[in-house]
C-alpha cells in the first residue's frame, strides 16, 4: 500500500519534531533528517499494526481517507496559514 502523507517540521530548541496530521503521529530527532526519519519509521509501525489488528481500513476512513480505485486517497492538503489572535 503506498500513501502520500504530510509532514510538518519545527525546531524546539535544541530538537525537531515532525508531525503527520493525518494520522496524528509525531515524534522528534536531533537534525531535521533525523525527525524526518522517525516519523517516517513511526508511521510504519502504526499502519502494520493497525493492519495486524484488522483496524487499518477502519483508522484510514476515520482519519478522512476515501478509497478510490482500489487506492487509498488523503484528504486534500489545501494549506497552512498562521491565524493572528489576542489575548
Amino acid at each position: 500500500m503506498q500513501l502520500n502523507l504530510t509532514s510538518q517540521i519545527w525546531k524546539e530548541g535544541k530538537m525537531y519534531v515532525s508531525y503527520n496530521p493525518e494520522l496524528d503521529i509525531s515524534t522528534c530527532g536531533r537534525t531535521l533528517n533525523e525527525a524526518k526519519k522517525n516519523l517516517k519509521e513511526a508511521i510504519e509501525a502504526f499502519l502494520e499494526e493497525a493492519e495486524k489488528m484488522g483496524t487499518l481500513k477502519q483508522i484510514l476512513k476515520e482519519s478522512g481517507f476515501v478509497l478510490e480505485k482500489r487506492k487509498w486517497q488523503a484528504p486534500e492538503f489545501l494549506g497552512w496559514e498562521r491565524i493572528p489572535i489576542a489575548i
